[in-house]
């Protein structure tokens, strides 16, 4: 029954990675070539299936060369897999830097902006409240989705294990009562900051005033600066309490 699972587990993976791509009509003429392996070999076919076995190696090179794009995705995809990812964590510099990047410059063009960074506590039903994406951190896809045209740039985007892991994220409404003059993104940052350790921040579009959250507190008027410092020593601690491997 495992190896059954495993086999459609492969296949399917495969299949998705796959389905789309350019490479889709050669990995079809692979199956067909197999088959014919196949039946050659149980019809007892000598000929043909000498020349199908003198052929082996020749395959599996060329199959390294053909396949070499979508080999490299699926090490990829495994290697960013979420039973994967718990075992490691990554330096979080880069990710600091294009969150900053991003921040000063959603400041400059007074775009609002929510940006939430996970650190121990789950927050996954926020997760699932928005659109997931699971892309690389940068500060261009930052502002592209605060972007007032974009489709996801309503509700706050989740940062999690240096990756974009979803944006459009629905956050929970602080109930305690804050400076009436800030709207619903600096309640919903406090919200979310009371109910994990996650770092939330907050660009006003009214104002352009960078914020964080952080532990219920919402500390206001902060530099790109002072927000680098803050990020490192916040998610530094949270690396120095998890290792590299555990």
């Amino acid at each position: 029954m495992l190896d059954v699972a495993l086999m459609t587990v492969l296949f399917y993976k495969t299949f998705m990675l796959l389905r789309g791509t350019r490479s889709a009509p050669m990995a079809m003429g692979l199956v067909v070539i197999l088959g014919v392996a196949v039946l050659a070999e149980r019809a007892h076919m000598v000929g043909t299936d000498w020349i199908l076995t003198q052929l082996k190696t020749i395959w599996l090179i060329g199959l390294v060369i053909v396949f070499q794009t979508e080999l490299r995705r699926m090490l990829s995809y495994l290697g960013q897999s979420r039973f994967i990812r718990p075992f490691y964590t990554e330096p979080p510099d880069q990710t600091i830097d294009e969150v900053v990047t991003a921040a000063r410059q959603l400041s400059r063009q007074g775009i609002g902006a929510l940006i939430v960074l996970t650190r121990e506590t789950g927050i996954a039903v926020v997760i699932d409240s928005g659109t997931h994406l699971r892309a690389e951190v940068s500060a261009a896809l930052l502002v592209t989705i605060f972007n007032p045209k974009s489709p996801l740039h309503d509700g706050a985007v989740v940062i999690t294990n240096n990756q974009v892991e979803a944006a459009k994220c629905i956050l929970p409404l602080t109930q305690n009562p804050i400076d009436p003059n800030l709207g619903t993104r600096h309640r919903a940052a406090v919200g979310l900051s009371e109910e994990s350790d996650a770092l939330i921040v907050v660009v006003s579009e009214e104002t352009s005033i960078i914020s964080v959250a952080i532990e219920g507190r919402l500390m206001r008027n902060i530099s790109p600066e002072n927000l680098r410092t803050l990020l490192t020593r916040e998610l530094g601690r949270r690396a120095a309490v998890a290792p590299a491997w555990r």
